[in-house]
């Protein structure tokens, strides 16, 4: 049985993964108007968690003597998180518009967060990118002199011509791109969708606040297998991290 009653207060209480459970087994009906004021009010909270850690990650890194950059072979500086512009609803309409129903977290992550590109090069860990560092591009917010629009329509378009499979809005480089290595499809999210949380598919498919959450426990590099030293940095970045 459902109880919407509470979900903020025991979400900010640490009850975080009883309220996921509830919202997610709501499903398409968390829209329905008894449910979806406080179910948006959960994701934004999430969304402000997410930030937080966000700020926190790049800050702790660049003390580190960590460098962003983008996956290329000049290993081209770029800004790890771009907050969101003043385009943010009109972005997020175009996708629902667009697209199909967008899940509430999208919404909330869109609106609040912006985009994050944590891929770059640790001075005590050569080959940090090959640990799947978190990248997550929704708003466009990184590309102020394009239009990411452009790209999901493209995206979308040529889903339609084969839809075997759900389509997955491209969010992020796999695995292999971010270390500038030739690999798979980029990482998504499943749309169109109505429910609360979205239907990560990465390395794996999850729930994308259990991917987020895997990340920061991570210190925002969820594949790391590297020794005590490189353990040694994530305990130093995921520490005190919010959970989502």
């Amino acid at each position: 049985m459902i109880d919407r009653l509470g979900w903020v207060d025991r979400y900010v209480a640490g009850r975080e993964d009883w309220v996921w459970h509830e919202l997610r087994q709501l499903g398409s009906r968390v829209r329905e108007p008894a449910f979806a004021p406080e179910a948006q009010a959960v994701c934004d909270e999430m969304a402000r968690r997410a930030r937080s850690n966000i700020e926190t990650l790049v800050a702790r890194l660049r003390e580190q003597g960590y460098r962003f950059h983008r996956n290329d072979d000049n290993q081209t500086p770029t800004e790890p998180h771009t907050p969101p512009g003043p385009g943010a609803e009109e972005h997020l309409h175009w996708l629902e518009q667009r697209l199909g129903p967008v899940p509430m977290v999208l919404s909330s992550w869109i609106r609040i967060v912006g985009d994050v590109w944590l891929v770059g090069t640790h001075p005590q860990w050569p080959n940090s990118a090959a640990a799947d560092p978190l990248v997550l591009e929704l708003a466009g917010s990184r590309y102020p002199d394009s239009d990411i629009r452009g790209y999901f329509a493209d995206e979308f378009e040529a889903w339609q011509e084969d839809q075997d499979t759900p389509f997955l809005l491209p969010v992020a480089p796999d695995q292999c791109h971010k270390d500038n290595v030739s690999g798979g499809g980029a990482y998504g999210v499943v749309l169109p969708d109505a429910s609360a949380d979205a239907h990560f598919v990465g390395e794996a498919g999850m729930p994308l606040v259990s991917y987020l959450n895997w990340a920061f426990r991570h210190g925002g590099f969820p594949a790391i297998t590297g020794d005590e030293a490189q353990w040694q940095v994530i305990h130093q970045l995921n520490e005190d991290l919010h959970r989502l």
